[in-house]
This record gives C-alpha cells, sequence and structure tokens, in this order.
C-alpha cells in the first residue's frame, strides 16, 4: 500500500515540473514603413519608445531603434521585457523618419507573437 502511495506522488509530482517548464515563445514587433506613394521605404529609422502616464518624473522604460529592410520592415525583438505569467507587454509610441519625411503611430505589444504595425512618412 505504502509503495502505491509513493508511486502516486511521485506521479503527481513529475506531471506537475513537466507542465510547469512551458518554454517562452517570441515576442516580436515589426515595423513596416511606407511612404505618401504607399511604396515600401528601405533604410528608414524607425524608434519604438514608452511614453510615461503615471505623472512621475519622465523615466523612459523602452527606447529602442532599428531600421527598415529593403522590404519596409524592422524588427524588434522583447523577449528580454517579456516575462512568462506577466499579464502584459507594452504600448508603444512609434516614430519613422527618412530624410525630411516623418511619421508617427502606436503599437501594443503583445505577448509571445508577432505584433505588426504601418506607419506612413511624409514630407
Amino acid at each position: 500500500m505504502n509503495k502505491i502511495i509513493f508511486f502516486c506522488a511521485l506521479f503527481i509530482v513529475a506531471t506537475v515540473a513537466v507542465s510547469g517548464c512551458r518554454k517562452k515563445k517570441d515576442t516580436i514587433a515589426n515595423i513596416y514603413v511606407k511612404d505618401d506613394n504607399n511604396l515600401m521605404v528601405d533604410q528608414a529609422m524607425v524608434v519604438l519608445y514608452g511614453t510615461n502616464t503615471a505623472g512621475t518624473p519622465q523615466q523612459v522604460a523602452v527606447f529602442d531603434t532599428a531600421y527598415t529592410n529593403v522590404e519596409g520592415m524592422a524588427t524588434f525583438n522583447y523577449n528580454d521585457i517579456y516575462q512568462l505569467g506577466q499579464a502584459g507587454v507594452a504600448v508603444l509610441d512609434i516614430k519613422a523618419q527618412k530624410l525630411n519625411k516623418i511619421g508617427q503611430g502606436i503599437i501594443k505589444i503583445e505577448a509571445e507573437t508577432t505584433n505588426e504595425e504601418t506607419v506612413f512618412i511624409q514630407p
């Protein structure tokens, strides 16, 4: 009888341990930049940053810069910000610029998904 209880307890502990070891998926933000002719823009500077809404002195937790590729896409990886069990990741402002053309937007970063947004730049 004691052996049966021991093996049942061991099975339960092993089941809980295996199910609790879930690997975190990637949390990615892809920003597409288009010009006023609806064409993809390569080598545009894209900045993602958080805006303080708490009314306390300005503290920026996120401020990342990337450049678009030939497909007009800039990619940001937020695996280091998101932790398993966290309720949300971030809502970030977007600023895109190339030469005299500028555009702005906003993106909600959801956990363990590829988040996408398009920004149009114009003079």
